[in-house]
């Protein structure tokens, strides 16, 4: 890649990620397509992911129907409903035994050799079906955490707004949408277009050199 491109792509990610605010006022009239909503989570899918075994699941809601029941789950957030959907990201505990067939893939593909797959597999396995269930809670949460993030950013560069969500009652929405117990809700992401009059609320952040330290912690 030339400079001047690597210079572009630059000056596009800084565009997304500054652009990129919280917005909880939809224009309901705005529908993304499934197609497009696909693209989003297919590109945030290239998040890392422990091992690679790209545990996160996604549970979207977009009919007025499944809106109306989500709306007072995610404590009566006005987003819910006015939004184009609403993003329940989960984590599979269980996601890890789909490395063979990852790797299968990625042999196909050209991207490992035949025999490092085996042993990636195997190895995996083992070590994942051995981790105690609150580690493995940990590595999912954390495995969608990053995937979120990208859906995010990928939405944004589309010209979409999202807002993130911690604030809704886990068991209801476990009981409601009948998630299986293999599956840890992660976050709610609202994707959308933000109203005319609702651009997204500026929040300072705190100064660079007080959240780095080089080398040892202040």
């Amino acid at each position: 890649m030339s400079t001047v491109q690597e210079q572009d792509v630059a000056e596009s990610y800084s565009s997304v990620v500054r652009a990129r605010r919280s917005v909880r006022n939809y224009d309901p009239s705005v529908k993304i397509p499934d197609r497009e909503l696909l693209e989003i989570l297919e590109e945030a899918s290239l998040a890392p992911s422990s091992s690679n075994t790209q545990t996160w699941r996604f549970l979207v809601i977009s009919d007025e129907k499944a809106k109306e029941r989500l709306h007072p789950i995610a404590n009566n957030q006005k987003q819910v409903l006015a939004a184009s959907a609403t993003i329940v990201v989960l984590g599979d505990l269980e996601g890890y035994k789909e490395i063979g067939r990852i790797n299968e893939e990625s042999v196909r593909k050209g991207y490992m050799p035949a025999d490092f797959a085996k042993s990636f597999t195997e190895n995996s396995l083992r070590l994942y079906s051995g981790l105690p269930a609150e580690k493995m809670k940990s590595i999912v949460q954390i495995d969608g955490a990053l995937v979120s993030m990208q859906i995010m950013l990928s939405a944004k560069a589309r010209g979409y707004d999202t807002v993130p969500m911690g604030g809704y009652d886990q068991q209801k929405l476990i009981e409601e949408f009948r998630i299986p117990a293999n599956l840890v809700p992660v976050m709610l992401i609202s994707v959308g277009q933000a109203a005319a009059d609702a651009p997204g609320r500026l929040t300072a952040r705190l100064p660079i050199e007080d959240i780095v330290s080089w080398n040892e912690l202040k």
